[in-house]
């Protein structure tokens, strides 16, 4: 596909669609959100109680570079760990698995 300029390059968006179609890609997607979504959670939490990212790993029993990956999406943690972060914020874990209300 050509550019705007016509020097034979795609759009972004015919890229995105193209790379989104390829196999595994959603799921890698999907898991990535979910990383950023979980990671933002804890910081926000960990934020209201006033901690530094060394005060939450000292008190999960991990190290702050672990903390800080978990908080910019970097990663996803084991149930046990995230267990740990929600003990350590005094939080409760939820982990549910619904039914989307347009699925009969």
């Amino acid at each position: 596909m050509a550019d705007a300029t016509g020097a034979g390059r795609e759009s972004w968006a015919a890229l995105r669609d193209r790379r989104m179609a390829e196999p595994g890609v959603e799921e890698a997607y999907e898991a990535a959100r979910l990383a950023f979504e979980l990671g933002a959670a804890v910081r926000e939490l960990r934020l209201a109680r006033g901690w530094s990212q060394a005060e939450l790993a000292s008190a999960a029993g991990m190290t702050q570079s672990a903390v800080a990956r978990f908080e910019a999406g970097g990663t996803v943690p084991t149930l046990p760990v995230l267990g740990r972060i929600a003990r350590a914020l005094d939080a409760d874990l939820t982990v549910r698995v619904a039914a989307r209300p347009d699925v009969a």
